[in-house]
């Protein structure tokens, strides 16, 4: 490694990328700015000194997430003007990817300060190249939000999207977002499901919207999974013509839905009112 052009700078923020499961994935120019920029800022310092003692690394580090980024950030930008260097680092994976450490980022630019990238691990593209599906165009969606309301909001925007989606969720809240998914768009829909990626246990499942609902009705989720989701103008996408309403109601049920869930998941896929399908198959 060219040790010169890798210079540590002063007045510099260097957003580090951190193995997601595997220490051989650190690279050398990683360990070399840990080793000596003048702190670390860390989202979890308790995770981050174990990484860094595996790695034979002493260094200070500053605590930095999402409950305290406004007054940890402004003594972090304080010292960076100061001249002294950082290396931001994130819990695993790309600092300020679906992480607190975006507005870091933004405040070191207003300043004027420069940042840079030493890159490397990243689990929404590792999970993306393993899935399967297109990767020509994609969006990356993060976490789902909680709430009723902006979850379903947010779910029937998505449902227009034509790039293939990546989605981050946690094994306890999988159940109930892949139920979501399959609601919106269609038992068909091809989603690949990654999980434990660079480790022992990598796992990686090809399937259907619809047969991922069955497979997790009857397994407990296991780890921080990755989803990636067919496009929805793919031509795999769901195509109810050939079923009479009835059938298609049905079709939803045996999945585990309940009746009224059906009718109304059967009429967003044909277009018409629920009432309509509702008086059909209530014969009221």
């Amino acid at each position: 490694m060219d040790n010169t052009k890798n210079k540590v700078e002063a007045s510099t923020l260097y957003l580090v990328a951190t193995p997601i499961g595997n220490l051989a994935d650190v690279s050398d120019r990683a360990k070399k700015v840990l080793s000596e920029v003048s702190f670390v800022a860390a989202e979890d310092t308790r995770n981050s000194f174990k990484l860094l003692s595996a790695l034979g690394i002493q260094a200070e580090l500053v605590s930095y997430h999402e409950h305290n980024k406004h007054s940890s950030g402004e003594r972090i930008i304080a010292r960076l003007l100061s001249g002294e260097s950082c290396a931001l680092i994130t819990d695993a994976g790309m600092p300020a990817i679906s992480d607190p450490g975006e507005d870091i980022v933004r405040l070191a630019a207003d300043a004027g300060i420069k940042v840079t990238v030493v890159p490397g691990a990243c689990a929404a593209v590792s999970a993306l190249s393993l899935s399967g599906l297109s990767t020509s165009k994609f969006v990356f969606e993060g976490f789902l939000p909680v709430k009723g309301s902006e979850r379903k909001k947010r779910l029937d925007l998505l449902a227009k999207e034509e790039r293939t989606m990546i989605v981050y969720e946690a094994p306890h809240k999988l159940k109930n977002t892949l139920e979501d998914l399959m609601k919106v768009f269609g038992e068909e829909r091809k989603i690949s499901l990654c999980r434990e990626l660079t480790k022992l246990n990598e796992e990686i499942e090809r399937t259907t919207l619809g047969e991922a609902v069955k497979r997790y009705n009857e397994k407990e989720p296991r780890g921080e999974y990755v989803l990636i989701i067919e496009g929805g103008t793919q031509k795999s996408d769901s195509d109810f013509s050939s079923l009479s309403p009835e059938e298609h109601i049905e079709r939803y049920i045996a999945l585990g839905m309940s009746k009224m869930d059906a009718i109304k998941q059967a009429a967003r896929d044909r277009g018409v009112p629920k009432s309509e399908l509702y008086k059909l198959v209530t014969n009221d």
